[in-house]
């Protein structure tokens, strides 16, 4: 089972950013926020190839996570990433299946594997 669920895309990244976004709201999702990394870095002194990070949420899944254990609330929100890498621009999301390796306790049902679906399909639709 993979952490991470990435694809390469051929839009440029501000269309791959703004087709995250609009996806996301398709989906019954909320962006939250939306991270310029390269922008947050480049102030600091650094430079790297465009990289954003869109947070992104659904209440109702996200009440019934916290519910099940508070810790999860590290991996919340689901965060998607946009970004550029030797010249081409890639959409990757962390795989909410993986929550159960890291919380066995929790009783999470088939929720991370909907989530996952839903996630995945933000990033194909995106692409």
């Amino acid at each position: 089972m993979e952490f991470d669920y990435t694809v390469n895309t051929t839009k440029n990244f501000d269309s791959a950013v703004n087709g995250v976004e609009a996806e996301t709201v398709k989906a019954g999702f909320k962006v939250l926020y939306v991270h310029d990394v390269r922008k947050t870095l480049e102030e600091k002194g650094f430079e790297i190839e465009p990289f954003k990070i869109i947070e992104v949420c659904n209440a109702k899944s996200a009440y019934a996570v916290l519910q099940a254990d508070i810790k999860i609330g590290l991996c919340l929100p689901c965060k998607i990433n946009v970004y550029i890498k030797n010249g081409e621009t890639f959409i990757s999301g962390m795989r909410p299946i993986v929550l159960p390796q890291f919380f066995p306790d929790a009783k999470l049902g088939n929720l991370p594997e909907e989530v996952d679906k839903t996630i995945r399909s933000i990033i194909d639709n995106a692409k």
